[in-house]
């Protein structure tokens, strides 16, 4: 099956439903539970851009094994030209979420891309293993398989152990036992965003997190199951989707990936799915070594440059029905934004300018301005959502709603609601949107998920001081002292 369309992944879905609880209940089926209704629809019109006849050439490309067309981010790049086109199919699809899904298909498909380019390197563990990734990642991309993973063990305690990347707790996914078959794993993980909405879950080391020593038959190992595997369990989180109108809540009625804790229940992950076991330190080096981290950062910096430019954009549609755009603070509070995005746009097409080829032939972006440009984002989200609060002031408060507009007092609403530059209406419906990406609860897991998604700031800051080449800014320095 070539790039799928939307209906062809609902139906997926549908005939191979996984086991889901939200609200104290099992959810039957998914693609008929109110609560993942947007995140679902959406989902599915990413996929349907890969059929859409003025995208088409950009979403896909010809399966090195079929010919038939394929999703684009699959693509092994070679070149700039490679990235650059897959930044491009990447940003269209941010765009179909204005940046507010973080776990759309793509990211995952660039991951499995990288460890299966980087497939000797599995095959250092085991020599089927390499053959192992291979194999999933062209399952994969033949049959678009949508993707989940989840990568961090619940803790009993943060207290800091061997070191403060270690991950060890009795109730982290661990393999209890191993057979002909594969292996057997029990535990919990944290954090399967769309996991209710995708056909698989991958589960690998975090970047932020590394597998502790002495333990390598229990927590070193990388491996990728459907959904609906016995055992396998999705705990959600409680939904954003009120079920309300577009106008209402035009953010969260449409863009609910949805948050899940996934329980292993002795699960059996057969050994064609397994691509690396029982070595620590192989599993640490898994997504330097295969640049995976470089791909995924790519794929997120472009998601965050769409994100920053749709917040600009919503900043001065509020500063232009409100007629505070030639005010100085206006000026000040936009342009923080402007700054935001030039800086995301200029780190992400610096990474692929220093692109080069790594050992597995693969074109790889430069990960040192990816790395830098996530960091950022860690504060520069909070602080965008705070400068809407600012920018809206009073307009964020006391909104109607659509029904409101029909109401007894519809009148009185389209008579004092309206501006010098807008309806009532167009009012209502602009700040609607601003108070649901800024104050809601869909707002506040925004702005929670950008602080935390890719590990929080004080560990993104030591990866980026421990990857950094320091060595020319040294020279630099010892050459002055050096001066007569």
């Amino acid at each position: 099956m070539p790039a799928r369309s939307g209906v062809e992944y609902i139906a997926g879905l549908r005939e191979r439903g996984a086991d889901i609880y939200i609200a104290g209940e099992r959810v039957g089926d998914v693609t008929a539970h109110p609560a993942f209704g947007g995140g679902l629809r959406t989902v599915a019109s990413l996929l349907d851009m890969q059929h859409d006849p003025a995208l088409a050439e950009q979403m896909t490309y010809p399966s090195p094994t079929t010919g038939d067309p394929v999703g684009l981010s699959f693509i092994m790049p070679r070149s700039r030209e490679d990235l650059e086109r897959r930044r491009r199919m990447m940003a269209n699809w941010a765009k179909g979420s204005c940046g507010m899904m973080g776990r759309t298909p793509d990211f995952l498909n660039v991951a499995v891309m990288s460890m299966a380019a980087g497939a000797d390197y599995c095959a250092q563990n085991r020599p089927e293993f390499g053959q192992n990734i291979l194999n999933y990642y062209e399952y994969i991309r033949e049959n678009d398989i949508v993707l989940t993973h989840t990568l961090v063990n619940l803790q009993r305690s943060r207290s800091v152990g061997e070191t403060p990347f270690d991950d060890r707790t009795d109730v982290a996914l661990s393999v209890v036992d191993e057979n002909s078959d594969g292996i057997i794993v029990r535990g919990a993980r944290v954090l399967a965003t769309l996991g209710p909405l995708s056909d698989e879950i991958a589960v690998y080391p975090a970047r932020t997190r590394r597998v502790p020593a002495g333990e390598e038959g229990r927590y070193a190992f990388g491996f990728s199951i459907p959904c609906n595997s016995d055992g396998l369990k999705f705990q959600c989180r409680d939904t954003f989707d009120a079920g309300r109108s577009h106008f209402d809540h035009p953010a969260s009625s449409r863009f609910e990936e949805m948050d899940a804790i996934v329980f292993f229940d002795d699960v059996l992950v057969p050994w064609e799915r397994v691509f690396l076991y029982n070595d620590v330190a192989r599993c640490n080096a898994w997504g330097e070594r295969t640049n995976r981290n470089a791909h995924t950062g790519h794929q997120v910096v472009t998601k965050n440059v769409v994100k920053c430019e749709f917040i600009l954009g919503l900043a001065s549609l509020m500063a232009d029905i409100l007629g505070s755009g030639e005010l100085p603070q206006t000026q000040q509070l936009i342009a923080e934004v402007i700054e935001n995005l030039e800086i995301t746009r200029a780190l992400l097409l610096a990474s692929e300018a220093q692109a080069s080829v790594d050992e597995w032939g693969i074109c790889c972006p430069d990960y040192r301005p990816l790395l830098v440009a996530r960091k950022q984002m860690i504060t520069m989200y909070p602080r965008m959502a705070e400068l809407l609060h600012l920018l809206g002031s009073s307009s964020l408060m006391a909104l109607p709603a659509e029904a409101d507009l029909h109401g007894p007092l519809a009148d009185e609403i389209a008579r004092y609601l309206d501006t010098d530059t807008a309806t009532a209406e167009e009012r209502i419906r602009l700040f609607r949107l601003a108070w649901d990406v800024s104050c809601s609860a869909f707002g506040g897991r925004q702005t929670l998920y950008e602080r935390y998604f890719g590990g929080d700031a004080a560990r993104n800051a030591a990866l980026l001081y421990q990857i950094y080449d320091r060595n020319p800014a040294r020279q630099l320095v010892q050459n002055f002292l050096s001066w007569e």
